[in-house]
């Protein structure tokens, strides 16, 4: 099995990385002993500006956050995050949504294009997740996050990969139960690319096509085991649904087969929101509007938590091919909201 995890993140109270690089170090070292790969060290921090994680980032081989920021607050730092490095954050509109929020996503994609994939929206989000943008700080400490489609290679059918997943999961707890500053894991599932690292890889693999397994319990069966037999959670613990990290996703999306309503539809029952998910610039913001209120919405009725990061180059309109340089993201021909 290949077993990899995404995220390996430290949250902290204060812009202070000392001490942190080298304490994910060796947390790295000693899961990559017992066959880990760790593609990703991260820092999460608290009552901080981004202003001075751009420091830290010029001076540190790692991904940092600034966590969860009010409207306010990022208004008055919006100009230092679309200069900042590898920053990420996201924005709580768990309480409502305006057209000054959709705003700051038109902002971004007018003046800083890639940092839309350093953004997002979230409602009712949960705290101690490892993975960016959704991060945001609650207890000092570390969690971390998998990449679990992986470990699906070879399994021959849906509770195969459960099963290797959970083993996963024991294991983890088991190597580093001693220490103290271990928090938990996020067993959401996150793919990537294609092939084995691509959940709709192992969907089509099972159903022959992703638009039928859409409206089988698959997706149920799931969300529900990773809440179920998590033997430390934290964070989210939900089906996150890249529209353009997992390759095999783009393409359903491009045939036409990953509207914005099947999104939602998968989001509200098993997943976590709307993520990587592409808009022209010349998408209306009207229909930007009428998409977050249904997200906050929803959550609110469910008390659940949910998210959206839409994502643009910048100059591709709806109907043409984007161009995001970004190795994260394929590239794909625009549709509307």
């Amino acid at each position: 099995m290949k077993k990899i995890i995404r995220s390996l993140c430290w949250f902290v109270e204060m812009p202070e990385i000392t001490g942190v690089s080298d304490q994910l170090n060796k947390i790295e070292t000693k899961l990559s002993k017992q066959d880990y790969l760790v593609q990703t060290k991260r820092v999460c921090f608290n009552k901080t500006r981004i202003e001075a994680l751009d420091r830290l980032e010029k001076q540190n081989a790692l991904y940092l956050s600034i966590g969860t920021l009010t409207f306010s607050s990022l208004t008055e730092q919006l100009a230092d995050f679309l200069h900042a490095g590898n920053v990420s954050l996201n924005l709580d509109l768990t309480d409502g949504v305006t057209t000054n929020h959709v705003d700051v996503l038109l902002r971004i994609i007018k003046e800083a294009p890639a940092k839309t994939f350093n953004f997002t929206y979230t409602f009712h989000n949960r705290p101690s997740s490892p993975f960016f943008p959704s991060a945001t700080f609650e207890h000092p400490g570390f969690a971390i996050g998998l990449q679990p489609t992986d470990l699906a290679e070879g399994c021959p059918d849906l509770p195969a990969w459960l099963s290797a997943m959970e083993a996963v999961w024991l294991e983890i707890c088991e190597i580093l139960d001693d220490n103290q500053h271990f928090l938990g894991i996020d067993t959401s599932i996150a793919p990537l690319f294609r092939d084995e690292s691509s959940l709709v890889h192992f969907v089509k693999r099972l159903y022959g096509n992703f638009s039928e397994a859409v409206t089988t319990d698959f997706f149920i069966r799931v969300t529900t085991f990773l809440f179920k037999h998590n033997p430390k959670p934290v964070g989210l613990c939900g089906l996150m649904l890249p529209c353009l990290e997992d390759f095999e996703l783009a393409e359903e999306y491009e045939a036409g087969r990953f509207s914005i309503e099947r999104n939602i539809f998968l989001a509200l029952h098993s997943g976590l929101g709307v993520d990587t998910y592409p808009i022209g610039i010349d998408e209306n913001p009207e229909r930007i509007l009428q998409v977050l209120c249904l997200l906050q919405k929803l959550s609110a009725k469910y008390e659940k938590p949910l998210s959206a990061r839409f994502v643009s180059d910048g100059k591709t309109k709806i109907g043409a091919v984007s161009d995001f340089q970004n190795p994260y993201l394929k590239d794909v021909m625009i549709w509307p909201l």
